[in-house]
């Protein structure tokens, strides 16, 4: 079967299933397993996260949806070359990947006989869904039933180990500016891992916010994980982010209990290594029962890279 991802989940997805010799193609932004990363690429993105700004990124992505437009390209030439079986997509994020209506009339006139399959997951029992749907429709059921499994079972590990303590009050900050709290699986993954998630809801999408109610909500621990970063890009970010002045009064703040996570493996993509991520959170709230994360998992933020907006004097 020859598979095209046009999603990096989906990509890991297909691994995780024993399956990375049967990708033909994935999207540029594909970089788990590392082994992929020299499959041909079929999208392309027209927005350079590298150079912009979080808040350029916010108003670049916006002009281009709100114009009905898209922030990818999609190599429709690739597509009829390679001509797939089976096409992997999503609809839930036209931020995150290709639309899935481009991806459907593209693989009607490029790819007719291909499969196209839309995952669409909410939270991380529908995470779990789409390895077993990927799974029946490549003939690894078994496979994608002990993936699952397994996954299942590491939860159960830090749940098991967590029931008991303190739950500290958690903000996962999904964007730098605007500010956006978290949605779909990630208020899960802070429950597991034995923390409170202030201001989300699991299952549903992430929302754009005030700094006020964040600093109203007046978390124990803040978490940076801007979609689709990686921890060096959260961290150049921050130089060209000024929070409110009364941000230095919340207890995260004052406390150094800033963190910065790898966005993108453990947060953004809906795939196994989501799991990771309930793990390195338990380090984080509780330290004293998992370890200390190590700084391949997790960077603290010093109180001095936080740059907060100069108080405006009144007379």
């Amino acid at each position: 079967m020859k598979i095209a991802s046009l999603l990096p989940s989906a990509t890991e997805i297909v691994c995780a299933l024993g399956l990375e010799g049967d990708l033909v193609a994935i999207t540029h932004e594909c970089d788990f397993p590392a082994s992929v990363m020299d499959k041909p690429h079929m999208t392309a993105s027209r927005i350079s996260h590298e150079t912009m700004t979080s808040l350029e990124i916010d108003h670049a992505v916006r002009s281009h949806l709100d114009g009905h437009g898209s922030i990818y390209d999609l190599s429709e030439k690739l597509l009829a070359e390679l001509n797939p079986d089976l096409i992997l997509t999503q609809e839930l994020c036209e931020v995150c990947a290709v639309s899935y209506k481009t991806v459907e009339k593209a693989a009607r006139l490029y790819a007719a006989d291909a499969t196209v399959l839309s995952l669409e997951p909410h939270t991380i029992e529908d995470i779990f869904a789409n390895i077993k749907t990927v799974g029946e429709l490549t003939g690894t059921s078994d496979k994608a039933a002990s993936v699952v499994d397994d996954l299942r079972q590491r939860i159960a590990a830090v749940r098991a180990k967590t029931r008991d303590l303190p739950q500290p009050k958690v903000f996962m900050l999904e964007w730098l500016e605007p500010a956006f709290a978290p949605g779909h699986w990630v208020p899960e993954q802070v429950e597991a891992a034995g923390g409170m998630c202030l201001l989300g809801t699991a299952g549903e999408k992430s929302v754009t916010i005030s700094y006020e109610q964040i600093y109203e909500s007046r978390p124990d621990v803040m978490v940076l994980i801007p979609c689709g970063y990686y921890t060096a890009d959260t961290c150049r970010q921050l130089e060209n982010t000024f929070f409110p002045s009364n941000w230095s009064e919340i207890p995260a703040v004052m406390n150094d209990n800033i963190w910065a996570l790898d966005a993108t493996s453990y947060f953004s993509r809906p795939a196994p290594r989501v799991i990771d991520g309930i793990e390195i959170l338990a380090k984080i709230f509780h330290p004293e029962i998992f370890g200390e994360p190590g700084v391949q998992e997790a960077i603290r933020i010093p109180r001095g890279l936080i740059k907060f907006e100069t108080p405006v004097k009144t007379t």
